[in-house]
């Protein structure tokens, strides 16, 4: 099979009927082999039950229903598992990613050798309240991760089949998969510009606060991509520098305490000297990052089960 289109959606009833047929049609048209797989991840609306309409009039369809919502990340993730196709495309439900564009990314991937592209909606049709962090926001992931991608948040993207099946998309970590695949060792990114259009149903299911999680997200990645392996060679370090800083200083004071006495000098008591307690407080602190580094090692060396996500039904 030659293309897997993941789409995750959430009450997006009205969109379906039309997104479907336009896939349909430009994949007709190119004469794709493809496979549609729509992940309704717990929407309270219609929504399944025109998946269940649209399926049994196109076989190409496929589909997964969570029980409850948990995000676009387990959406993705579930929808990778499941995809056959040796180019994987992803979209947002909402019929503001054109289907038009799946051609111009199809070729990159495959005649171009790229292992990811990414979208860039270059003219936007959304509110500047959403336009100014979004691009504050990308502007620091280039910086952080450099990947030059200038829209790190756009739902359409097209991956070699490799490049999915090598990654975990988990938590919110759906902005991140340039740098998850770069991470794995795919190196070859690209981006093409594509149209963006305006909602043509329903309402925005994102609010501002993305910007904050995606900020904290890009934090959390940035250090599991340096440390995730070997965090002892970040709490270790600072764990063992600040055990040193308080030593030394508690050294120190005992030391001039010695000297005083053999000198017969007035003197203060040790513990009436406030940097003695921050002598003590570094100690302290240097003793739990190194304990934090060595729990550490022994989570990362025996791995972890990432959240399962429960299907009720599926297509």
């Amino acid at each position: 099979m030659q293309l897997s289109i993941v789409i995750p959606l959430f009450n997006e009833e009205e969109s379906l009927p039309e997104l479907s047929s336009w896939i349909h049609d430009v994949c007709q048209k190119h004469n794709y082999s493809y496979e549609i797989i729509f992940v309704d991840d717990g929407s309270n609306d219609n929504s399944w039950k025109v998946i269940q309409d649209l399926s049994a009039t196109n076989k190409n369809i496929k589909a997964l229903r969570f029980r409850r919502n948990y995000g676009k990340s387990a959406g993705l993730y579930c929808g990778f598992e499941v995809a056959q196709g040796d180019v994987v495309l992803t979209m947002d439900a909402d019929l503001q990613d054109s289907p038009d564009e799946i051609p111009g990314l199809y070729k990159m991937i495959t005649e171009e050798g790229y292992d990811l592209v990414s979208g860039w909606k270059q003219k936007r049709y959304d509110p500047f309240m959403k336009t100014f962090p979004s691009k504050f926001f990308n502007w620091t992931a280039r910086r952080v991760s450099k990947i030059k991608l200038h829209d790190f948040n756009c739902g359409l993207k097209a991956y070699r089949k490799e490049v999915i099946k090598s990654i975990e998309v988990y938590g919110e970590m759906h902005r991140y998969i340039p740098i998850l695949a770069k991470r794995a060792g795919f190196a070859k990114i690209g981006e093409k510009v594509v149209m963006h259009q305006s909602r043509k149903y329903g309402v925005s299911k994102f609010g501002l606060e993305r910007f904050v999680n995606g900020f904290l997200d890009l934090l959390s990645l940035s250090f599991i991509s340096r440390f995730g392996k070997r965090p002892m060679h970040f709490f270790g370090v600072w764990g063992t520098l600040m055990f040193l800083i308080g030593g030394g200083v508690a050294l120190y004071l005992l030391i001039e305490k010695v000297v005083k006495s053999l000198n017969n000098t007035p003197l203060r008591d040790v513990t009436d000297q406030p940097l003695f307690y921050l002598a003590l407080l570094a100690i302290i602190l240097g003793v739990q990052l190194f304990l934090a580094g060595f729990l550490g090692e022994l989570i990362s060396r025996n791995g972890s089960d990432r959240n399962k996500y429960m299907i009720s039904e599926e297509i």
